[in-house]
């Protein structure tokens, strides 16, 4: 809304951000989101072509007590009117502002916002040339059926943000049912347990409310999320969505997946690494990065196991590989085995990418290698790597604007002798920095382990 139109409705007392249609319209209207997330990751890409969100919203589901009157507040606050002299409001009770006020005929009508708010829908009919208050609900969710839905095939984003469903939950006493991919359905599910999971296109009958869970595009976005998800983490963004922020500041929660497989399958100490992304600018672009770093390790005492869901992955010109030296873990692998693994490795490096948030879900510490975004954009590490000598933080600039049809952008530099350099200045030798200190933080000197076993063996 520009400024000439909230001066004009200031005067109403009113920003009027909603709209209102026929029923039937409404009713038939299926909408698909034009939302993407940046921070899908190379384990399971979005497939081309496929819908980020599809945003279904069908007729209301509460009915009111007054002829003619229904209302929801899936896909925002809605309410239907009959044919007559009708008049609706949307209020924000937290802001104590009205956001709109408007005649209605014979029409359902929506607020423009999309995401948590503690709305108040009232309904007043022309009675004797006054406006007469009819109907008035107060947003309750309490033991109240409501969808959460988050989008599928990618792995990353989900895991940031599946935690924020349970705070809601506990928040408002709700009955919530997270509508995602069967395979993350799973992983939560043991430690999940009072949340209802249900498949991408199903739909809750009575359904009281419905929230979405994306980063929507482009990023001047505020249907659908109150913020930029570019000044904030991308974990929090879901916070914001979902109304949890406290004072403005969402409170950092981060997913617990728990192991099915208790046994440890491999007996030497081992580190676990990732080095596969959906996009080249997350790659740690140090030629001679990776190669050195699983040396290091090695000569550390470890075996290094790459659990990369692809061996090779890039996309045009680019290419990327395996490290040289890891152990091949990669392949199509159910998740609930990677976290399996990850439950005895010490430790786990990678990039800003979904097996940095599975490994960090798992409880183990990791070691995060990345330039293009700034570390506020994902979970805290104390082993987080960033050269700020260099360009840096393209993720979080509000000026430039993620293109995820280009795997090799780099909007500062590409094309020139500059392009990645945010991770190519990152040495192997600050990393190995690094893993030097985890390893103090916690102990860790598997070469006394292998040195011990070894003596134990001869001694046999």
């Amino acid at each position: 809304m520009d400024g000439m139109e909230e001066a004009k409705t200031a005067a109403q007392n009113a920003i009027n951000t909603g709209s209102a249609q026929s029923e039937a319209a409404a009713a038939a209207q299926n909408q698909t989101g034009t939302a993407g997330s940046g921070q899908g990751t190379g384990q399971n890409a979005t497939a081309p072509g496929k819908p980020y969100m599809l945003f279904e919203t069908g007729a209301p589901t509460q009915q009111s007590g007054v002829p003619g009157i229904a209302f929801d507040f899936n896909y925002g606050a809605r309410v239907t009117v009959p044919q007559g002299e009708y008049r609706v409001k949307f209020i924000d009770r937290d802001a104590c502002l009205t956001l709109y006020d408007a005649p209605a005929n014979g029409v359902i009508c929506t607020s423009a916002k999309k995401y948590f708010i503690n709305f108040r829908i009232e309904v007043y009919q022309k009675q004797q040339g006054q406006d007469k208050l009819i109907f008035a609900h107060d947003l309750d969710l309490k033991g109240k059926k409501v969808a959460i839905k988050f989008p599928t095939g990618i792995l990353g984003d989900v895991l940031a943000w599946f935690p924020y469903a349970e705070e809601f939950r506990k928040k408002h006493g709700c009955k919530v049912y997270c509508a995602m991919g069967e395979e993350m359905a799973e992983l939560f599910k043991p430690a999940y347990r009072q949340i209802n999971f249900i498949k991408p296109d199903a739909k809750i009958e009575d359904a009281y409310a419905t929230y979405y869970m994306g980063i929507f595009f482009p990023c001047d976005d505020r249907v659908h999320q109150p913020r930029d998800f570019r000044v904030q983490g991308l974990h929090t963004s879901a916070g914001m969505i979902l109304g949890l922020d406290v004072g403005g500041k969402v409170p950092d929660v981060y997913v617990k997946l728990t192991p099915k497989n208790r046994q440890r399958q491999i007996k030497e100490p081992y580190v676990c690494i990732a080095a596969q992304a959906s996009a080249q600018a997350k790659y740690w672009n140090n030629g001679r990065g990776w190669i050195n770093v699983v040396k290091y390790l090695k000569q550390k005492g470890y075996r290094v196991l790459c659990i990369d869901r692809d061996s090779v992955y890039g996309q045009g010109s680019r290419f990327n590989l395996i490290p040289y030296g890891a152990e091949d873990f990669t392949g199509q692998i159910p998740l609930q085995e990677r976290i399996d693994l990850l439950q005895y490795a010490d430790f786990f490096i990678g990039l800003p990418s979904g097996l940095s948030w599975l490994a960090n879900g798992v409880g183990k510490p990791v070691i995060m290698i990345s330039g293009f975004s700034l570390p506020m954009a994902e979970f805290y590490t104390p082993y987080r790597l960033i050269n700020y000598h260099v360009c840096n933080g393209c993720w979080n600039d509000t000026r430039l604007t993620f293109d995820h049809h280009d795997f090799e952008w780099c909007p500062r530099h590409k094309g020139t002798d500059r392009q990645f350099e945010c991770s190519r200045f990152i040495t192997p030798e600050q990393v190995n920095k690094v893993i030097d200190s985890l390893m103090k933080d916690y102990g860790l000197n598997p070469l006394s382990i292998n040195t011990n076993k070894s003596t134990k063996e001869q001694l046999r």
